[in-house]
């Protein structure tokens, strides 16, 4: 699946866990899971863009071997519908362009990572030509696993980084000691691997490190990726209508409310307030930055983040958030789908997740869950800001052989196969019979395929984003279509696109924001404190990181 973010607007390790615990539990229960929906070389600062980053890109050459349902629009993910039928899937790699070397690839995992011998690692081995040697850690701990590997003389062939892990030392550490894939890659060399040729631009140019094309990436949709919910089953029966002002909605959460009944018009709703009052993304620190006339401002200085917070914070106030919301426990998903809260905000792809997941409920077995389209404060057009095309990669290491690079990239070629394709079910699925029985269709992962087709394989690389979902395939076209709705209002920013290195004496500068935007929306915080730390910023090296930034744009043009 495609790793997502509960920020604003870029995918992060917190969503990306809690995805992959929604699929998880998804899969388990016999649902499907296809979903996915530059600088120095000294030290990695900085970036390239404009003409430069187009000599360094590799050539996009669509596939169209297999057909989407619902096309994508306005930058949204495409949608497939149909049933899975096992003997029509297309062949996207007729020939193995794996020779049979052995490559190491260290990745991330998060649980009990598969033996090195089981059923799936071998099968999509033989299959790609590639003798893939996993060295699967602990997705919890993976940046200091990542920090002390690039600190030794001992690398891997191949590291999956995750960009929620670019910090500290880590982005010069990786220019330094990982190899420049334009001799395999650039221009119309990309076009011996099809399917990583067929990935979108926008996200190879995130891959661009240090001045070279250095990561193999994972596209993701840039538009926002955070969904206000609500239960459509219960504003049916209620006679609700769901709100397109900010105001309608507090008014709305009020009478919804009922403090006897343990029932609460909605949960934290802080992710879903900066897109409504037109704030900047603040996951990815690039794309907190836009133009007012000549002069670059930063999201923490605009009145729309302040006019956020203070809208989150009335909602606190006026009691219609759920108690365990204020106090930062429990689980918001689990009060949504039992009807405690009416209203709540996640990872688009939760619309699929939970009703999946509810499928069969005694409780509500009318259960139905639905997007509102994000409304402007004013009840006018939203002002929506892209995320990022791309947040995780796979790097090589300098120095690797040729055979050893060209295996790799013959791997990451079959893991970018499109859906619908033989080789997408084995990367996705593992083997029928062995990793998943289908019925009428729709795939569903056994114990063994829970335990072994996760993580690894799909993080290579991946198709251009999706979303697959062929037992509610009515859910899967409402995320497609509520996507492309929302798409008319994104705005793409200066940096977007790029990867962008900070200079590591202003790494620490914004840590203290999400906790100090927490505390204030709650009432533990006073206006006067937000600003007082936004003062900080500024003194404390914001305004010298703004002229930093300024150069950069200045010398490599806008990718808005």
């Amino acid at each position: 699946m495609t790793p997502n973010s509960p920020s604003a607007s870029a995918p992060s390790r917190r969503s990306f866990l809690a995805s992959t615990a929604v699929a998880a539990a998804a899969v388990a229960g016999g649902m499907p899971l296809l979903a996915a929906c530059g600088g120095s070389a000294e030290s990695g600062e900085g970036a390239t863009s404009g003409k430069s980053a187009k000599k360094l890109l590799p050539t996009f050459a669509a596939r169209s071997i297999v057909t989407p349902d619902i096309a994508s629009k306005n930058g949204s993910c495409v949608g497939f519908t149909g049933k899975v039928e096992l003997d029509k899937l297309a062949t996207s790699v007729p020939k193995k362009l794996g020779t049979g070397a052995q490559v190491k690839i260290m990745a991330p995992f998060w649980g009990p990572p598969p033996k090195s011998d089981c059923e799936y690692y071998t099968a999509l081995s033989k299959a790609s030509g590639v003798q893939v040697n996993w060295q699967n850690q602990d997705g919890n701990t993976y940046g200091e696993k990542i920090g002390a590997v690039l600190a030794s003389s001992s690398l891997p062939d191949v590291m999956i980084v995750p960009g929620w892990e670019l910090s500290g030392k880590i982005p010069s550490a990786l220019v330094a000691k990982m190899a420049d894939l334009g001799p395999y890659l650039a221009g119309d060399k990309v076009k011996k691997y099809p399917n990583l040729a067929a990935v979108p631009q926008d996200a190879w140019r995130r891959g661009i490190f240090g001045g070279k094309l250095r990561g193999i990436p994972y596209p993701y949709s840039y538009l926002p990726n955070i969904a206000p919910f609500y239960r459509k089953d219960l504003f049916g029966k209620k006679g609700w209508e769901p709100p397109k002002s900010a105001q309608e909605f507090l008014d709305l959460a009020k009478e919804m409310t009922s403090n006897k009944a343990g029932i609460y018009g909605c949960d934290d709703m802080k992710w879903s307030s900066f897109n409504i009052f037109g704030s900047l993304g603040g996951s990815e620190k690039a794309l907190g930055w836009k133009l007012d006339g000549d002069k670059l401002v930063k999201r923490l200085e605009t009145d729309e983040y302040l006019e956020a917070l203070e809208w989150t914070r009335k909602l606190y106030a006026a009691g219609v958030v759920h108690p365990e919301a204020k106090a930062q426990t429990g689980d918001g998903a689990l009060r949504f789908t039992s009807g405690k809260v009416m209203m709540y905000n996640a990872d688009i792809t939760a619309w699929y997740g939970k009703s999946a997941e509810m499928q069969g409920s005694k409780a509500f077995p009318d259960f139905e869950m639905a997007a509102m389209d994000i409304f402007g404060a004013d009840g006018g057009d939203p002002t929506l800001y892209a995320g990022t095309p791309a947040n995780v990669w796979a790097f090589l290491r300098k120095n690797a052989s040729k055979e050893i690079v060209e295996n790799a990239l013959a791997a990451a070629n079959y893991a970018a196969a499109p859906v619908g394709t033989k080789e997408h079910m084995l990367a996705y699925y593992g083997e029928e019979g062995t990793h998943f029985t289908i019925t009428d269709g729709v795939p569903k992962k056994t114990e063994k395929g829970n335990a072994q087709a996760l993580n690894t394989w799909q993080m290579l690389s991946g198709p251009a984003p999706f979303f697959a979902y062929p037992d509610l395939p009515d859910i899967t076209r409402a995320m497609v279509e509520w996507q492309q709705r929302m798409g008319v209002f994104v705005t793409k920013t200066p940096f977007y696109g790029m990867t962008i290195v900070e200079p590591s004496r202003y790494a620490n500068l914004e840590d203290k924001f999400e906790q100090l935007e927490d505390d204030y929306v709650r009432g533990n915080k006073k206006l006067s404190d937000v600003q007082q730390a936004i003062s900080s910023w500024k003194s404390g090296g914001g305004d010298k990181l703004r002229d930093w930034y300024k150069k950069l744009l200045d010398e490599n043009g806008s990718a808005s």
